[in-house]
């Protein structure tokens, strides 16, 4: 799996880095996410992110 963040919609919440900080880190007032693929131990911690997003930023593609 890997995840995507879109950058216009991203409001720097925190959120998804409070989740599951090895995949989601903030620069400045953006999130990003780990590149490439995510270690799968951190599948649902990763889609629970997604989840909770309050704009629906974050994306996910197997």
């Amino acid at each position: 799996m890997q995840a995507f963040i879109d950058p216009t919609l991203c409001i720097g919440c925190t959120q998804c880095a409070s989740i599951c900080p090895e995949v989601f880190h903030m620069e400045e007032h953006l999130a990003y996410p780990l590149e490439g693929e995510i270690p799968d131990a951190y599948d649902a911690q990763t889609a629970q992110a997604e989840q909770s997003c309050p704009v629906g930023a974050i994306s996910l593609q197997n």
